[in-house]
């Protein structure tokens, strides 16, 4: 059950560096990613997967020395779109085209219209659209690691200036918005682990206007 899963999850803070993520299963996370809704079907972001020990380390120092970088397997960076142009949405049209068999005047239309909307507005505007819709697909991607039984860590605590160095990432028009570090959570040294998970009570969370 779903619930059981997400109930066993947490913020892991110690990972166990002997142990390895199977690929099968990092592969399963990263396709629970790419089948996440996003504004219009954009998907504006791309997730890099680090495995490579000294880049790990690297990560680790501009996130503060957090050490589930290093220990964990496969180190997840999302990183979204710089900014919305053209060439980036005719791709994601020319995709649909190629993926569905043909053009169509509905879908052109449509992303004609979204191109009006989006290129006059500010890249930075831009980008934290972007980067919310890299957050739907990061939730989705915890949501699959708890599934498989795989410890993961949400982290926002970085320097994204010096994660973009480290990864190219401006280069490529991107900017890093979160990174998630999987493995297996040790068996000690971890102060959050077997911790009582808790939340607000589902009357302070939820309103219902009926």
């Amino acid at each position: 059950m779903l619930q059981e899963k997400l109930n066993w999850r947490y913020a892991t803070k110690k990972m166990d560096p002997t142990k390895a993520v199977p690929q099968d299963k990092v592969n399963r996370i990263l396709e629970a990613a790419n089948l996440a809704p996003t504004s219009s079907g954009l998907q504006p972001f791309e997730i890099i997967v680090v495995t490579n020990p000294e880049v790990k380390a690297q990560l680790s120092a501009a996130a503060y020395g957090q050490s589930q970088i290093v220990d964990g397997s496969h180190v997840l960076v999302f990183a979204a779109w710089d900014n919305y142009t053209a060439e980036r949405i005719d791709a994601v049209v020319a995709n649909l085209e190629a993926e569905r068999g043909g053009k169509s005047d509905a879908v052109t239309g449509y992303y004609d219209n979204l191109k009006a909307q989006y290129l006059p507005r500010t890249a930075e505007v831009n980008y934290e659209h972007a980067a919310r819709q890299a957050y739907i697909a990061f939730g989705m991607a915890l949501t699959a690691a708890a599934f498989e039984a795989v410890d993961s860590t949400p982290m926002e605590g970085f320097d994204p200036a010096k994660v973009d160095e480290i990864l190219g990432l401006r280069e490529k028009g991107l900017r890093s918005v979160t990174i998630m570090p999987l493995g297996y959570r040790a068996d000690a040294g971890d102060w959050l682990n077997g911790a009582k998970k808790v939340r607000k009570p589902m009357g302070e969370l939820v309103t219902l206007v009926a």
